[in-house]
């Protein structure tokens, strides 16, 4: 039997996982899906993901493909995973594509959200799914602030010190800042993101928010790569990843 590749869409809910990656003895999202699919198929597989999410990160939309040797129906594939997996993760879709595609390495976007809960008392009801604030955060100079970013770059500045990467360079093609009463929604979209990069921006936008910081600090920070010019790097519970983007067709001529 000729391998079929297998695309699925993941939501989960990442509070009680060590992120995205399989790891020996942690719960992860790979490691639940990766056990869910041997169960049904009795076949082990390398489930491909477009991207890591740290610990505590959530996804509304995760991408990811695997290959397996089986006829079973694609739009049956996602029932029969949820009925093996935790509740935290669901399945939303699965559809066959073709054989060279590849959720990391075909993806030319993403885009992810960042909450925070401004107020001066915290909501217990989104304690898991947004950063509480208790100071007050000067919006519309955060959005001047976040103007900054808009383009290509080299962000060497907005990643994690403990990792070295070959490419800093980064295009952010968009960042939205809502604000629905006490919540705050930081919304954006690029090519592709460092380790941390969205992180470090929510908490740069905090200090600037807040005048801890003054908005020059993003064009020194990019010009000269220095992290100790940026705000902390924000908790994860805050992080969704909302969408992945490709350009690629799958089988049946569809835009991915």
């Amino acid at each position: 039997m000729v391998a079929r590749n297998i695309k699925l869409s993941i939501s989960y809910e990442g509070t009680n996982y060590y992120g995205w990656q399989r790891q020996p003895d942690r719960q992860t999202i790979q490691g639940e899906i990766e056990k869910a699919i041997n169960k049904i198929f009795g076949q082990r597989v390398d489930l491909i993901g477009s991207g890591r999410t740290d610990a505590g990160v959530h996804a509304i939309e995760q991408t990811a493909n695997f290959l397996i040797d089986s006829e079973i129906k694609c739009d049956k594939v996602k029932f029969a995973l949820n009925s093996q997996l935790p509740q935290q993760i669901r399945i939303n879709d699965s559809v066959e594509v073709n054989k060279e595609f590849h959720s990391r390495y075909d993806a030319v976007g993403k885009t992810y959200i960042y909450k925070i809960y401004n107020n001066r008392v915290s909501n217990p009801f989104l304690s898991k799914y947004a950063l509480f604030v208790p100071f007050n955060l000067d919006i519309e100079k955060i959005r001047g602030a976040s103007k900054l970013l808009i383009g290509t770059h080299d962000f060497n500045a907005f990643r994690s010190e403990n990792l070295v990467a070959k490419n800093t360079i980064r295009t952010v093609h968009n960042i939205n800042i809502n604000k629905d009463g006490n919540l705050i929604l930081f919304e954006i979209t690029g090519d592709g993101f460092l380790y941390n990069m969205v992180r470090i921006i929510v908490g740069t936008m905090i200090k600037i928010g807040s005048n801890k910081k003054e908005v020059n600090c993003i064009e020194e920070a990019l010009k000269t790569g220095n992290r100790q010019l940026l705000g902390h790097t924000v908790r994860p519970h805050g992080l969704f990843l909302k969408k992945v983007y490709y350009k690629v067709l799958d089988t049946h001529g569809s835009m991915l």
